[in-house]
């Protein structure tokens, strides 16, 4: 289906009948049935295989579209129609003209055969205004004008028809291009994978492959599922992750994400998540059903396309009888060459009111801009979640996990002694703190480790017994300590009921955090805001280091919840976070951010866009890409509504013009072609960097 208007009276149809609930998909070429009845399901299935040329076909066995019949009868038709007009202007007997009336005619009916088949069938089920009808209806008014008045009406009739049709095809190719364009930035699966299992390789699908399984990568292929290098070092391409031509070096004990192209060397791979969990399979999914939601500009140029053709019929009959009433009235002689004038007039208005450049041109922007994110890493939930990306201009961050890395690293110690005890303590927990100890060169042993919720460790090491925890901790077991000032976690070691030595422990910010907020700010932010459940100092230290305009600590979720409603009634909010206490800020926010590599199931699931890698930047990158994507939605919108009213009044006030001139059908057919083309090719721009 290359038509949205089409697109769009599919969906009233199937909304039409009893117990379904219907979208259409035009740039996916999908219906999406909602129902609990089998026969309304086969009911929805037989309207679909019977509107038009709409056919079900199976997605694994799906036939590529050809135009070879349009070729053939755009070639034989235009053959047909040169003899045509070369015998009526160069034979001048009674024969001749018989001649090239038969020639007109079948040069008609085989370039508008289909129209006028479509036409009949649509009038017998009640659907009048399509473009099926006013191009018949057009086509064939010029050529009983052409009669009546001895014209050249048989000459225009099949004209205007031959150029609908080439404009159709055009049409059909520029958005199969546009569908193959946008299609080709989400190549992203690998179609099979190599198996490493009992020292043999297995080439399966991707689907197959289970959770620890091995996987070798050669030089070249796609990592297939997301995964963990277990042998070898390599570097990969990320650009269909995120957009960045620089390639990533990665080694054993790195996470790999599916999408990700070897370069250098063979790797092994243990699987991490299944096929349907990874990357690869999210970007897909969320960029196939983009469509299931529309924007306010979709809405309403859906909804403007359903009334604007049946004013403009109606327009179109005040045209072809009241106005020439009116001039016959004031004129005092009523005249069949006044009522021929403005008929013809009338039949210029049906041409030019086919919607097809409006309704087309929103979906397909949306869409190329949903396929422009993705291609750098950021997957937008839909045209809904696009346009409330590009116009928020407040945005809130979660800390740990989102502005920080969510890592705990030890900062300094006030001696070896103290951290060597904490790393042998350390290694027994499963807490966050824990980690920040991993890269610490283990010295002792500890035996009989006994984890003190919300407190620490204690254990022993060689006989000595050991504690390892905060302040409380120590308090709780008589410990005198030194009181440290600082914004980090401090942990405090004690050996033998005396005071040993504190250890800081941070949680130190992304790469490139500062250089992320500064491109918000350019992106028209006017608002930075964190909103953090770590303790009010410890926020403020990052916020302060970020240049954020404010900054919360110390909040639990409903206090988030709160904070997030009072930064939204300032204007629109972008809210960005990654854990299950983000969740519901995120559901409240006009568009919420996860993070897809770190994120939880729940925030991502909340939310309406999500980052692939954790990359702050990509923010910024996709706002303007939204942002460049509403733009030419608007331009669209705008460009084809000026042009199809520009004609208009071109057609009814030609005459006044050139006097005694009658504006030419053709160019209402050549405008509305034109303007189609225009707005698709515009919409293609958004693949351009």
């Amino acid at each position: 289906m290359d038509c949205a208007n089409c697109a769009r009276e599919l969906e009233e149809e199937l909304n039409k009948l009893d117990n379904i609930e219907a979208s259409v998909d035009f740039m996916n070429m999908k219906v999406v049935l909602y129902s609990d009845s089998e026969m309304a399901i086969n009911k929805a299935k037989y309207v679909i295989n019977h509107f038009e040329e709409v056919q079900i076909v199976d997605e694994d066995n799906e036939s590529k579209e050809s135009h070879k019949k349009d070729y053939i009868a755009l070639a034989i038709s235009g053959v047909l129609f040169i003899a045509a007009i070369l015998i009526s202007n160069f034979v001048s007997a009674f024969a001749g003209k018989v001649v090239s009336y038969i020639l007109y005619i079948l040069a008609y009916v085989v370039v508008g055969h289909e129209v006028l088949i479509n036409t009949v069938k649509n009038l017998s089920k009640g659907r009048i205004f399509d473009e099926n009808f006013l191009m018949t209806l057009a086509s064939l008014g010029a050529m009983v004008l052409g009669f009546i008045n001895d014209g050249d009406g048989l000459f225009e009739g099949v004209a205007v028809m031959y150029l609908y049709e080439l404009g159709e095809l055009l049409q059909s190719l520029a958005v199969g291009k546009s569908r193959n364009s946008i299609t080709k930035l989400m190549d992203l699966k690998s179609n099979v994978a190599i198996l490493i299992k009992d020292g043999e390789q297995q080439v399966v699908a991707p689907e197959e492959l289970k959770v620890d399984d091995i996987i070798l990568v050669k030089v070249g292929e796609k990592i297939p599922v997301d995964g963990i290098i277990v042998k070898g070092d390599t570097s990969l391409d990320l650009k269909s992750l995120n957009g960045e031509a620089i390639p990533k070096d990665v080694k054993v004990g790195d996470e790999v994400l599916s999408g990700a192209i070897n370069l250098n060397k063979v790797i092994e791979v243990k699987v991490v998540r299944e096929y349907k969990d990874s990357t690869v399979a999210k970007i897909l999914d969320l960029v196939e059903n983009s469509s299931q939601t529309k924007a306010k500009p979709e809405k309403f140029i859906t909804k403007f396309a359903k009334y604007y053709t049946p004013i403009v019929v109606m327009a179109a009959v005040v045209v072809a009888s009241i106005v020439p009433t009116i001039i016959c009235a004031v004129g005092g002689a009523f005249t069949w060459a006044t009522y021929s004038t403005w008929i013809y007039n009338a039949l210029c208005f049906l041409v030019i009111s086919c919607p097809c450049a409006l309704v087309i041109s929103v979906p397909l922007a949306y869409f190329a801009g949903i396929g422009r994110s993705a291609r750098n890493g950021v997957l937008i939930k839909g045209s809904t979640s696009l346009d409330e990306l590009a116009k928020a201009n407040i945005v809130a961050f979660d800390k740990t996990g989102t502005l920080t890395q969510g890592i705990f690293s030890v900062k300094s110690s006030s001696s070896d002694e103290a951290l060597n005890i904490a790393k042998a303590l350390e290694s027994f927990s499963s807490h966050p703190i824990a980690r920040a100890f991993d890269n610490i060169k283990q010295v002792y042993k500890a035996e009989d480790v006994e984890e003190i919720s919300g407190k620490g460790l204690k254990g022993v090491i060689s006989k000595a017994q050991v504690l390892v925890g905060n302040k409380k901790l120590m308090e709780d077991n008589n410990i005198d300590i030194k009181d440290v000032d600082s914004l980090s976690t401090i942990i405090y070691v004690a050996k033998d009921g005396k005071f040993v030595g504190y250890i800081e422990i941070d949680d130190i910010l992304k790469d490139g955090a500062k250089e992320a907020i500064a491109a918000l700010r350019n992106e028209g932010a006017t608002h930075l805001a964190m909103l953090s459940g770590d303790n009010q100092k410890r926020a403020q230290a990052i916020a302060d280091e970020l240049s954020l305009d404010s900054c919360y600590g110390a909040l639990l979720p409903d206090q988030k919840l709160q904070k997030a409603e009072e930064l939204k009634a300032q204007g629109g909010l972008i809210y960005v976070g990654d854990g299950i206490n983000d969740a519901p800020v995120m559901t409240a926010a006009n568009c919420a951010i996860s993070m897809g590599s770190i994120g939880s199931d729940a925030a991502i699931e909340a939310s309406d866009v999500v980052l692939i890698s954790d990359d702050l930047s990509l923010i910024a990158k996709s706002k303007k890409i939204s942002k460049k994507t509403r733009k030419i939605v608007f331009e669209n919108i705008i460009g084809s509504l000026f042009v199809k009213f520009a004609i208009m009044i071109l057609d009814l006030t030609w005459g006044l013009i050139i006097p005694g001139a009658v504006f030419p059908m053709i160019v209402s057919v050549i405008a509305d072609v034109g303007v189609m083309l225009i707005a698709v090719l515009n919409s293609m721009r958004l693949l351009i960097k």
